[in-house]
Parts: C-alpha cells; structure tokens; sequence
C-alpha cells in the first residue's frame, strides 16, 4: 500500500450494509466479540501471516522491521532491517516469503532467519514494488506489483510498463506476467485446493476471481465483487475478508455479508492466527487488532 495516501474512497453503500447484513456477520463473528487493539505504535502495519502454530507475523515497513505476535500474547521483533518488507505469506515449509520492495525483491526467510534473495526481474527489468503475494501448493509464489513511489527508491519512474500479476515458478527462477489488464493490483489469495485466485484491483475498485491451469497460468476471469482492496484472506468455507474502511466480508459467491469497524483511517491487511486459527488479526495503520471468529481460516 503507497504509505502517504491512505484515503482511497471504498463505497459509502458499504457502511450502510454493515447494518443491513447484521445477520450475515452474525454467521461468522463470535457473539460479544469486539475488534480489540492488541499493540500500537507503529508507522504503518501491514503484511500479517501466520506460522503452523499460529503466531502472527507483520511488518511496520516505515521501521524496516518485522513483528511477530506470539500465542501467548507477546510481541517481540522477528528481524530489523528487513529489506522494507511488505507483504507477507508461508510457504509449506515453514519458510517466511516477504514482498522486499527496498531493491524490489521477493524473500524467502528460512525459520533460523537466513535470507534467500529470490532473482526477481521480468524481461530483465526491475519490478515496479512486489506488495502482496501467495503461496501456491504447487510450490509457485503469485504477487502484485503495483507501483507506489518509495522514499527509499533513486528511481522516480516504473520500471515495468504495467502493473502487473506475476507468477513465480515452483523452480524459483522463472517469472512469469499473468495479470495485465488492472489498473492498480495489490491484495491477493488464493483458495487452499490451488483452484482459484482472487486479486484485488485497489484503484479499480474491483475484485477478480481467476481459474489457475497446471501450469500457473490463470484463466476465466471473473468479477468477484465491486470493491478493491489493499490486502485480504479467505476461511475454510470460501468467505473472502476485504481491507481498507474496516474489513468487508463476502461470501465465496461475492455476495457481501457484512463490515467490521476498525478504529484506524486505513485497514491494510488481515489473516488468521492462534491455535484454532479463529481469530482473524487485523493491521490498520498504526496499530495490531484481533477479533474472535466462529469460521476457521484458511491462512
């Protein structure tokens, strides 16, 4: 998400809808559960991915740093400088892949913390700013690259001549372009049986839904719902967790069920964590949130 502009209009009928669909969120929320702030202080919270056992991982990209929020509630730094880590996502392995955008990288962070710098051009380009990604169970890494100008960059120009969707073979070398045609891609996830891609078009205002092939390439398009997003998660029965005002939630179908309000100007990401992976985390500018669901999650 581009860090000094934060005010990216989402649809007002949404807010409204939060009332109106009541009974939708009722069907995933625990009863008397409320958003409560679990730290702050931060620049701008992003990133959140949770390990096997479900600690909760984010970055604070303005600090250079990754956080981690243990099961038992502590909070500590996991790895300070972190290449302005971004989005984050867990590979089957257990190893931390990181959207690096200060050379404009994909990382893979080993559990002991060693760093593999994944070769990341296309056409022998640089990319424009990795921001979101998700592992595939294939093994393939699928990330946007939109462009948000950093103050940490000597350039002033995208490097690429789109923004883009990009699919990182099971072999980690070869990159591929799959998505062309958005203005602005940023959040994205895919369902757990490697079917299905969702990638949010923040500056669209759109949310697509893709058919994955074998081979990593995507197909039959469709619109999933009329909402961008700047990052968001699925549970175990299709519901998709929309951010940016609060957290929009919409069923496998796009039907939309319902808003959570966050108390912040800007929701960047959400996952789920701890044991049961039925609290779903929420960074939002400047703070950490967790709210207790009925629903699992799937990440």
């Amino acid at each position: 998400m581009k860090l000094d502009k934060l005010l990216i209009t989402f649809p007002l009928a949404c807010i409204a809808l939060a009332f109106i669909q009541k009974k939708g969120l009722d069907e995933i929320i625990l009863p008397g559960a409320k958003v409560e702030k679990l730290a702050d202080g931060f620049l701008f919270t992003e990133g959140p991915a949770a390990d096997s056992k479900g600690n909760v991982y984010f970055t604070d990209q303005p600090n250079d740093r990754i956080m981690v929020w243990s099961l038992s509630g502590k909070l500590s730094t996991f790895m300070q400088p972190c290449g302005r880590s971004n989005g984050l996502s867990f590979d089957k392995d257990g190893n931390l892949w990181a959207c690096a955008d200060q050379k404009n990288e994909l990382w893979s962070i080993a559990p002991d913390k060693k760093v593999t710098v994944i070769p990341s051009k296309y056409k022998d380009k640089p990319l424009n700013g990795p921001n979101d990604l998700w592992n595939a169970p294939d093994g393939g890494v699928y990330f946007t690259d939109p462009y948000y100008k950093r103050t940490w960059w000597d350039h002033d120009t995208m490097p690429q001549v789109c923004q883009a969707v990009y699919y990182l073979a099971p072999d980690h070398k070869t990159i591929t372009r799959v998505v062309d045609d958005l203005v602005q891609p940023n959040g994205i996830v895919g369902t757990p049986d490697g079917k299905s891609l969702f990638v949010a078009d923040i500056s669209g205002n759109k949310t697509w839904k893709y058919s994955i092939s074998k081979d990593g390439s995507l197909g039959n398009k469709q619109l999933f719902c009329e909402m961008g997003s700047d990052g968001m998660t699925i549970d175990v029965v299709g519901n998709i967790y929309i951010t940016g005002t609060g957290v929009s939630i919409f069923d496998r179908n796009g039907v939309f069920l319902g808003n959570i309000p966050v108390p912040e100007n800007w929701t960047a990401n959400v996952c789920f964590g701890e044991e049961d992976m039925k609290s779903l985390f929420i960074t939002a500018t400047r703070s950490l949130y967790r709210i207790r669901t009925k629903i699992k999650g799937a990440y």
